[in-house]
């Protein structure tokens, strides 16, 4: 096994420009979804610990704190408070979740749709989490201002150790004044990955790929430009909102797409381990809201729904990449499966989402073992 990951990691890179284009999908036997953990606030982002318990970032419901941000879909001005939340699921069977960090920023419409807090999570040996807090909009907008005088801090970095007693310690938003990608002041620290001495940060909003390091500096790593929808047509926003790192080194970033959300434009893009250009590895997806790798090198892509946005009913769909031996893409049916927020593998094996993850009150945490 050691000597076959070793020669994947050398040729991953080859195999991976060989699939920008797809000739077709294997399918392969639905899978039924058990579900290991209910009631949950709009969950997203979900990883394991180093003792092998399943943490979820909980994006709350906002609450009463004014001023709200504008509406921009039909849940309405989103409104603050700090029922942003991360739950530990151990053992891994129902039953068993309780939250460990409460109190965390978070900003919804009424009822608590179109939650924007806490976005993602990794670790980083243990009691070392590493949380984002998204925000969507122009870090410099006088709202943000107004919460961070009252300590609520949206587009920042949060460290949780294992205590839970979590702490804001990097105003990732605050990188967006320097506008890397040339297009409107726009910020929303998403998906992140930690790793040592550094902090990797996929901020949708600024279409970027960050770096924060040990000491809080940030740099940026990769723009991701706009795409036209057709050639001489409007174009779209990248929105990066997740980033794993492969067997190469490399870093892979799914992409969920902007406005129009262009059905089956969606591309894995590939960032060397330093930075660079992003290349567009793996093409024909829609909407993807995180990617992760497995024990056995393959990639996992999670899309938030694979017909575009907005669908009645949306349709979640995972997929897997093989990268080496025999390249293939596999979806797996998973019935039941919406709107989904983030997957992770398990230490057994087992391939772990949160579902439902734009609900405020019945997001849950399912399990398939493929």
């Amino acid at each position: 096994m050691r000597k076959r990951s070793v020669f994947c990691a050398s040729v991953v890179f080859p195999c991976v420009v060989a699939l920008t284009s797809w000739v077709g999908v294997a399918q392969a036997q639905p899978q039924p979804l058990e579900v290991v953990a209910s009631g949950l606030v709009n969950p997203r982002g979900l990883a394991f610990g180093p003792e092998g318990a399943l943490y979820v970032a909980e994006a709350g419901s906002g609450g009463d704190m004014t001023p709200c941000l504008p509406a921009v879909d039909a849940a309405g001005p989103r409104c603050v408070g700090d029922t942003g939340a991360v739950t530990r699921i151990w053992p891994l069977a129902p039953g068993n979740q309780v939250r460990v960090a409460t109190g965390l920023p978070s900003a919804a419409g009424k009822g608590g749709g179109g939650a924007t807090g806490p976005s993602d999570i990794s670790f980083r040996g243990r009691g070392g989490a590493f949380i984002t807090v998204g925000l969507g909009t122009d870090p410099g907008a006088a709202e943000r201002a107004v919460w961070e005088l009252s300590g609520v801090k949206f587009g920042w970095l949060v460290r949780m150790p294992a205590s839970g007693r979590w702490k804001a310690t990097v105003d990732v938003a605050a990188h967006e004044a320097g506008n890397p990608d040339g297009d409107d002041l726009n910020s929303n620290p998403y998906g992140v990955l930690a790793l040592p001495g550094r902090r990797i940060v996929a901020d949708a909003g600024a279409n970027a790929l960050l770096e924060v390091a040990a000491n809080g500096r940030i740099k940026t790593l990769a723009v991701f430009p706009r795409r036209a929808v057709a050639p001489g047509g409007p174009t779209f926003q990248a929105v990066p909102t997740s980033v794993a790192q492969g067997p190469d080194g490399a870093f892979y970033v799914g992409q969920l797409t902007g406005v129009p959300f262009p059905v089956g434009q969606a591309c894995v893009y590939r960032v060397r381990a330093h930075g660079g250009t992003p290349v567009c590895v793996y093409n024909g997806f829609t909407n993807i809201i995180d990617l992760t790798f497995g024990p056995d090198g393959a990639l996992y892509v999670l899309e938030l729904d694979a017909n575009g946005l907005p669908t009645d009913p949306p349709f979640g769909r995972l997929t897997r990449i093989t990268l080496c031996g025999n390249p293939t893409r596999t979806v797996i049916p998973t019935p039941g499966l919406v709107l989904p927020g983030g997957v992770a593998i398990g230490p057994d094996g087992a391939i772990y989402m949160t579902n439902l993850s734009v609900s405020p009150v019945g997001g849950q945490v399912v399990r398939i073992r493929p």
